[in-house]
């Protein structure tokens, strides 16, 4: 016969108010950042809520122990996958080229992108930055090919318009792509 809800919970209560204290010291003493103490103990009475039938009677504690060990394990195995990716991500930083300062020009196209609304510069970045095509973007904004291609046409006039207006004939604005003067 199964355990009723309520027996169930002051069962898992008893299990956590005589054991949380020893399982907290078991996993701080393994770890070198103790700010992580509290996520990994809470984990391991997460599975012990999700397992309690197999919790012993007589061994809960060892029992925790054990599933503290193997919470650490996974915790160990993130922050290696962690630190790996950080380094990988650090070296390809590297090896970028740095970025110039701005010429004069630029500076006039920055401020005229930073005027347009986010939904344009959302659009022109998402062109610009990660090298969408129309039926990407369509895809993207959950819209048809062309309502995406209107949609882009105007904000590029948009942005072209203030250009013009911040640089009073001082910088010759560039086609889209595709077009032609």
């Amino acid at each position: 016969m199964s355990e009723s809800p309520p027996d169930r919970l002051v069962r898992f209560e008893n299990l956590f108010t005589c054991h949380h204290d020893p399982v907290l010291r078991y996993v701080v003493r393994r770890l070198d950042l103790r700010e992580d103490a509290a996520d990994l103990v809470a984990e391991t009475f997460l599975v012990a809520w999700r397992r309690l039938d197999d919790v012993p009677k007589d061994q809960a504690l060892p029992w925790l122990y054990g599933v503290a060990r193997r919470v650490l394990a996974n915790h160990r195995r993130g922050e290696t996958r962690r630190h790996g990716l950080a380094d990988k991500l650090r070296d390809d930083l590297r090896a970028t080229p740095a970025v110039s300062e701005p010429t004069f020009e630029l500076q006039y196209v920055a401020e005229a992108f930073r005027q347009l609304s986010d939904a344009d510069r959302e659009l022109l970045s998402l062109v610009a930055w990660e090298g969408l095509d129309t039926a990407q973007l369509a895809t993207t904004l959950g819209c048809s090919r062309g309502t995406a291609a209107v949609r882009l046409h105007r904000a590029r006039r948009r942005l072209e318009r203030l250009i013009d207006r911040s640089t009073s004939g001082r910088v010759t604005a560039v086609p889209a792509r595709g077009e032609h003067s």
